[in-house]
């Protein structure tokens, strides 16, 4: 830590920081990054001046960081507590860790979210999963990187799961059943917003059928000889800011308190756009980055940059 005004940066996984610490040192903005893997914080002291960005994960519990979701809520609450600037604070991080939360800010804001139900524990899974015709989807509730997301094509096959080896419970508990989005296409669709702006559109191939859909260079995994896959992630650049269901991101961030964002979407086979994921630490695909007509670290660094020069105006 370090007492000179500078953007904070808190965190569970280095990998994912690369980019950034780039684009902050070419936009001439001071990086600070605190790792809340372990630690300690007095919390009778008053924290450092800056810019605070929470970077925390719904995906830590994969990484052996299951406790940095509740370090994270203390830490946050702590800065919030003394005043300072906090993007995608406490609030924030409880929509990011829940897609639950996810699923009742979005429709709450009008936008079209896939029929869902939440089973709190094991027990009940076979008789909800019954409401739901096959195949449909189960998630976790505290995910990421599409881990934990699987389709069933019977409730046979579904039971068997359930009572078996290899049920894999949600890190929280919760497990989600889910209506199966037939898609139009094999692509969903990703935008991205940085301070509450759009910045461009991402379509994700889904043709392999994987819902591990990170876009990050870190989570690129070569094939079995080595060879890296083609590209799964491409610019979408007809999709503006304009488009009505990105207007009403808009409104749904500014209404939540989401500073940085990725929305996932899926157009089905009978004209919807379905919105299924809000991903608060999102990371951006370097081959969409050297296409696109801005860049999302960049916008980031930027726009942190501005907020810490205009409490250097304060002061």
């Amino acid at each position: 830590m370090t007492d000179s005004p500078r953007v904070h940066v808190l965190h569970e996984n280095p990998e994912w920081l690369p980019p950034f610490r780039a684009a902050f040192e070419d936009a001439g903005v001071p990086l600070a990054e605190w790792s809340l893997t372990d630690g300690a914080i007095d919390l009778g002291s008053e924290p450092p001046e800056g810019v605070f960005w929470s970077r925390l994960s719904a995906s830590a519990p994969t990484r052996g960081h299951a406790a940095s979701k509740e370090y994270g809520r203390a830490v946050l609450r702590w800065l919030e507590s003394w005043g300072r600037t906090v993007v995608n604070g406490s609030a924030v991080l409880e929509i990011e860790v829940s897609k639950a939360a996810q699923h009742a800010a979005l429709r709450s804001s009008g936008i079209d979210v896939p029929t869902t139900v939440a089973v709190f524990g094991r027990d009940g899974l076979s008789q909800a999963a019954r409401d739901f015709p096959a195949p449909f989807i189960a998630k976790h509730n505290q995910g990421g990187k599409g881990l934990g997301v699987r389709r069933f094509d019977s409730h046979e096959e579904f039971d068997a799961w359930v009572a078996g080896p290899d049920f894999e419970p949600s890190p929280d508990g919760i497990t989600l059943l889910q209506e199966y989005l037939w898609a139009r296409e094999p692509f969903i669709t990703r935008a991205e917003f940085v301070d509450g702006e759009f910045v461009y559109a991402v379509r994700v191939d889904t043709s392999a059928g994987s819902f591990e859909l990170c876009p990050a260079d870190a989570c690129a995994v070569p094939d079995a000889a080595g060879v890296e896959p083609a590209p799964l992630f491409q610019l979408r650049p007809e999709i503006d800011a304009g488009h009505p269901l990105i207007v009403s991101y808009r409104d749904f961030l500014a209404r939540t308190g989401i500073g940085i964002a990725g929305i996932e979407f899926s157009e089905t086979v009978d004209g919807r756009l379905v919105t299924y994921d809000v991903n608060t630490n999102t990371n951006y695909n370097p081959d969409v980055e050297a296409v696109a007509p801005a860049s999302g670290p960049g916008s980031i660094a930027r726009a942190l940059g501005a907020r810490l020069g205009a409490l250097h105006a304060v002061g």
